[in-house]
Formats: structure tokens, C-alpha cells, sequence
């Protein structure tokens, strides 16, 4: 019998700081790809969702954030690989990972 392992469809939106060079958010963008790929996960896409918005409070001492929505597909055992993975990056102010009910 086969051990089949289900792959989920997730959305991760992740909040970079606003005042960094469209260098150093492309860069924080491709470290989150790589962070992805890494643990077997297939990046359907990525993009920037919003470029500045204003945050209720300060965090990280940053004011305003650029949000980038990256849609991928990964078995749920990989979640938390990511997670800890992410939360390792200093530029990374916040991210989200959510499954995707649609499919």
C-alpha cells in the first residue's frame, strides 16, 4: 500500500519594512521563495499586495510595511519548517501562513 502524501494549497503574506530599496525587498522576497523551495514546497506565485501601508502601531520599530502575498502548494508537515524558518529572518517583520479552503 502506498503512503500518499497530501499537498495542501496555503497563502503566505509577509510583511517587509517599506523604507528598504526595491534591492533589499527583492532580495527578503527571494530568501522567502528559496525558504519555500527548500522543504519541497512548489511556489505557484509571488507578488506585492500592498507596496506601503500605514501600521496601526509600530512594529519593529517600522512605521509602514510592504506586504507580499506568495500562493504555494506544500504537504502540512512542511508549515512548520517554514514558520521557524521565517521567524529567523530579521527583516521579516510579520508573517502569515493560511490554507486555502478554495480548493
Amino acid at each position: 500500500m502506498e503512503n500518499k502524501v497530501l499537498i495542501r494549497k496555503y497563502e503566505l503574506v509577509t510583511i517587509i519594512d517599506a523604507k528598504l530599496t526595491n534591492d533589499q525587498k527583492e532580495a527578503i522576497c527571494k530568501e522567502v521563495v528559496e525558504i519555500l523551495q527548500k522543504v519541497d514546497a512548489k511556489v505557484i506565485n509571488s507578488q506585492v499586495w500592498f507596496e506601503k501601508h500605514k501600521f496601526s502601531f509600530d512594529i519593529k520599530r517600522c512605521k509602514e510595511g510592504t506586504y507580499y502575498l506568495t500562493n504555494f502548494e506544500s504537504p502540512a508537515s512542511s508549515i512548520s519548517k517554514i514558520r521557524a524558518a521565517l521567524r529567523l529572518k530579521e527583516k521579516v517583520l510579520r508573517f502569515e501562513i493560511i490554507k486555502n479552503e478554495k480548493t
